[in-house]
């Protein structure tokens, strides 16, 4: 089937009905092989704290184990290390602070594409690099990405605000200029990320990649009303596009000050990001690839549930959401992760590999992973453990 099919008469989606899968089919959760006897519902308890971080340490001690080169420090790997550093600030492990400082200079706290590049996966770096900045400040560690954000502000068209053009890219990017501006008490950072943030919401590809009726966002133009459908004819809204979604935004509001100008909306806009997720989650506890159509692909999936599990603890943390109302909703989302996706030895597995959509890695199982999807698997669960702590 074409899956590149048009909406026919120019109709848009412009109700969350249209966009949505009704509460009924997000909460049919089919049985996943590896384990037949899971429940059909967990209880949603949230673990201790100690439990938590039990599991954290679990996964993370894993792919350390198996991974003795750090490896390299593109977007993916620098996530990892995000999750590792928010983990070594929970724990305070000597080990996980070697791990990653060793990554940081094998690479000399450089970037991708050097310091003019633009593009957002490559800024990803700068947030493990500001970590280890705050914890062993030097400045050579900030060279690499103060320059090149300083660029984007500053000399290298500091007009053009385009660059972000794919949703992944305010994980990858915002919390870096969030917290440039807060370290140089400069507000022009803070002015130029939310620049770059209303042309990806509002702007690019006509309407902007937010969808305003649902408060879920499109990966990136070709996704929009009009574009790429999924086999059933429905719309296509992947599951771990609006996981760095959320991530970006709990990210920078970590950073900024209250009384910057546009923290409300970034809390808005996180806000109405969680409340569509919980209408939206399977009876496993994890979120389909497709927010949008239950039947495309379906099956447990654990790097878009780590970041939902990671924006909304945080949303319950900092009292945006109910947390009577929410606290259900994470809590089944990690027992689902640990039960279903995280194998005895502590390798993490139904992770989507690299991809743009739904389609993309596939098939999804028990064994495969990644670097970036635990590194979601440890923000997700470091904010839960604060949570719970």
């Amino acid at each position: 089937m074409d899956r590149r099919q048009l909406l026919v008469g120019g109709a848009a989606l412009s109700a969350s009905a249209a966009l949505l899968p009704t509460s009924a089919s997000a909460a049919e959760a089919p049985a996943h092989p590896a384990h037949p006897s899971l429940p059909a519902r967990l209880a949603p308890t949230l673990p201790s704290r100690a439990a938590i971080i039990r599991d954290l340490r679990r996964v993370a001690d894993h792919w350390i184990g198996a991974h003795t080169d750090p490896g390299d420090n593109g977007w993916a790997n620098a996530t990892f290390f995000s999750g590792l550093l928010a983990l070594h600030r929970l724990t305070g492990s000597a080990r996980y602070l070697a791990y990653a400082r060793g990554w940081a200079e094998k690479h000399a706290y450089g970037l991708r594409g050097g310091v003019t590049t633009r593009h957002a996966d490559n800024h990803n770096a700068g947030q493990a690099y500001l970590d280890l900045y705050e914890i062993e400040p030097e400045a050579q560690k900030l060279a690499a990405i103060e320059e090149s954000l300083h660029r984007m502000v500053y000399t290298d068209q500091p007009a053009k605000n385009d660059d972000w053009w794919w949703d992944d890219a305010l994980h990858m990017a915002m919390p870096p200029f969030a917290r440039i501006g807060v370290l140089r008490k400069d507000p022009q950072y803070w002015e130029k990320v939310y620049a770059l943030y209303h042309h990806t919401k509002r702007v690019e590809g006509g309407p902007g990649l937010y969808d305003t009726a649902t408060g879920l966002w499109y990966r990136d133009k070709r996704f929009l009303p009009g574009g790429i459908l999924s086999p059933s004819g429905k719309p296509v809204v992947w599951s771990r596009g609006n996981g760095w979604v959320a991530g970006g935004h709990v990210k920078t509001l970590k950073a900024l000050p209250g009384s910057e100008r546009h923290t409300g909306e970034y809390k808005e806009t996180l806000t109405k990001l969680v409340a569509a997720l919980a209408g939206v989650q399977r009876a496993d506890g994890f979120w389909n690839v497709n927010l949008a159509d239950a039947a495309h692909l379906p099956g447990p999936e654990t790097s878009g549930t780590s970041f939902f599990v990671h924006g909304t603890a945080y949303a319950i943390r900092s009292r945006l959401v109910d947390r009577a109302a929410y606290l259900p909703v994470v809590a089944r989302a990690w027992q689902g992760l640990v039960t279903t996706a995280v194998h005895p030895d502590g390798f993490l597995g139904y992770v989507q590999n690299v991809g743009d959509r739904p389609e993309s890695s596939q098939p999804v199982t028990y064994d495969t992973t990644s670097d970036f999807g635990v590194g979601a698997f440890l923000l997700g669960g470091t904010e839960l453990a604060l949570l719970a702590g």
